[in-house]
């Protein structure tokens, strides 16, 4: 079976990247089922710095995942480049579970950075308002992705639990692999992983 376990940080996450990739599956990989599995939420700090907390989520999402699965990790990025540290967290990875495929995103620099790449298609919802200029920039440079979007809510304020799923639901994924160059990492192991199974 095809299966997928992913490992986040966040708690709107453990709803929303399941969402995430179910679409990305509809959309990248239509003729092939994969199963998404709920994602094992960590503290990202003791996950990455204590060997005994990331040895023991990879082997908990690797069994979940079963042989032919696939397990991903999604980590904010935050101050750090993804390109410099998401090789290492990787390789630590496949050390932990070296019969397993893995991968590794790092979100640059937040998960709602994806949000901001997407901005045309969620302009509206509930209540964000994007301007001309917001469309013209950078949307994996905002440090406080989450702050950026809260300013642009009109008469409410920006919930993870809530707000990540409702804007997953209704971004453009294709805004997002063209603006956010870690979103187009997501995507890339995506097809990888499953890509060449759609052609058999």
């Amino acid at each position: 079976m095809n299966s997928v376990v992913s490992i986040v940080e966040g708690h709107g996450e453990t709803t929303a990247f399941p969402q995430l990739l179910r679409r990305i599956a509809a959309w990248r990989t239509p003729e092939i089922h994969v199963d998404v599995q709920p994602p094992i939420r960590v503290k990202k700090d003791r996950f990455l710095n204590r060997e005994e907390e990331f040895d023991r989520y990879l082997r908990l999402a690797g069994g979940k995942s079963g042989l032919d699965g696939w397990v991903v990790i999604l980590l904010d990025a935050d101050d750090d480049c993804p390109a410099a540290h998401g090789p290492g967290i990787l390789a630590r990875a496949r050390t932990v579970l070296p019969h397993r495929s893995v991968s590794v995103v790092l979100a640059n620099r937040e998960f709602e950075a994806w949000f901001i790449g997407a901005a045309a298609s969620l302009e509206g919802h509930r209540g964000l308002r994007i301007g001309a200029h917001d469309l013209r920039m950078d949307p994996e440079q905002p440090r406080d992705a989450k702050g950026w979007l809260r300013e642009r809510m009109a008469n409410r304020s920006y919930g993870e639990t809530t707000d990540q799923p409702a804007f997953v639901a209704r971004m453009d994924l294709q805004q997002a692999y063209d603006r956010c160059r870690s979103f187009r990492k997501l995507c890339g192991d995506w097809d990888r992983r499953f890509g060449a199974l759609q052609t058999q």
